[in-house]
């Protein structure tokens, strides 16, 4: 590094505007937008962002040991090689449209709107609390992520998810290729209209879970609490330790469980043929026809 900023209150718009080779250290931007717009190679530790739009168009920054306020919101965006360590966020709508980003023992105390349309993610130890995290970013990798908030990774595509604790309403939605191993998924509508899903060794809670999916396999998984799984599914492999309270309309595949509640099938909505279940106990059997008589 060139230069230092160091132990210094900068304000002002562009306060540091388009720095190269810089080392903020022990700092604060404070009152003034983009301080950091169009930076390059900046080390930053121990440093207090105050105010809006801190690090847009910026490459090839590391901040460490640093705090963005509530007011810091939409902090990072259409930036690129991004390392981010002992951080804490508390402004929404951080990251858009970022290229290279880790992060690593970093928490976000209001997360809503966080990592949108972002390529190549690495989370690691990371505390999130927030609506909307991950929207459409791709390529993305987490361990110990503790989520809480709903309809996370919408759109997403190509994610890995290890040891993580995820707590959310619709999550996984039109998503491509996933897999969630090791890990605990509380909440309602898992996972509509994705293709390509694998949960592995998960304990899993849902309403309605595991619907308009093509593609969806259940490794040693746990279902706890779920109704109504699998409708519409086609190409399921799911292995289920314990009881599903019940499975409802799918359309291909294999599934594997303990026990059932209750099979409900629709024999004008699907081909019951096309699905094998392997299951010692099934409660009840329900042939439900749909919409019969309706406009009789």
């Amino acid at each position: 590094m060139n230069q230092k900023i160091e132990n210094l209150k900068l304000t002002g718009e562009r306060a540091a505007y388009g720095v190269k080779n810089v080392e903020v250290l022990n700092s604060t931007f404070d009152d003034g937008e983009s301080p950091l717009k169009h930076s390059e190679n900046v080390e930053i530790g121990g440093t207090s962002f105050r105010y809006k739009y801190p690090l847009w168009y910026s490459k090839n920054i590391k901040v460490e040991g640093s705090t963005f306020f509530e007011l810091g919101k939409s902090g990072i965006w259409y930036s690129e090689n991004l390392y981010f360590k002992n951080v804490q966020i508390d402004a929404p709508k951080e990251f858009r449209r970022c290229k290279n980003v880790t992060l690593e023992d970093v928490v976000f105390t209001v997360a809503d709107e966080t990592l949108w349309t972002c390529d190549g993610v690495t989370l690691k130890n990371v505390q999130a609390k927030g609506d909307y995290f991950a929207m459409n970013s791709s390529n993305m990798k987490c361990d110990n992520l503790d989520l809480d908030g709903n309809y996370f990774f919408d759109g997403g595509k190509n994610i890995e998810v290890r040891n993580s604790r995820l707590i959310s309403k619709d999550s996984f939605w039109n998503c491509e290729n996933v897999t969630v191993y090791d890990s605990v998924i509380i909440g309602e509508y898992i996972g509509w209209n994705s293709k390509n899903l694998r949960f592995v060794n998960c304990t899993i809670e849902s309403n309605q879970g595991f619907c308009y999916i093509d593609g969806l396999k259940l490794e040693n998984c746990t279902l706890q609490n779920t109704d109504l799984a699998f409708e519409y599914c086609s190409n399921v492999d799911a292995q289920i330790r314990g009881q599903i309270l019940s499975v409802k309309n799918p359309l291909s595949g294999v599934i594997m469980a303990d026990e059932i509640g209750e099979l409900i099938l629709d024999e004008t909505k699907i081909d019951p043929e096309k699905t094998k279940i392997q299951c010692s106990k099934i409660g009840k059997i329900t042939r439900e026809i749909s919409d019969r008589n309706l406009f009789q």
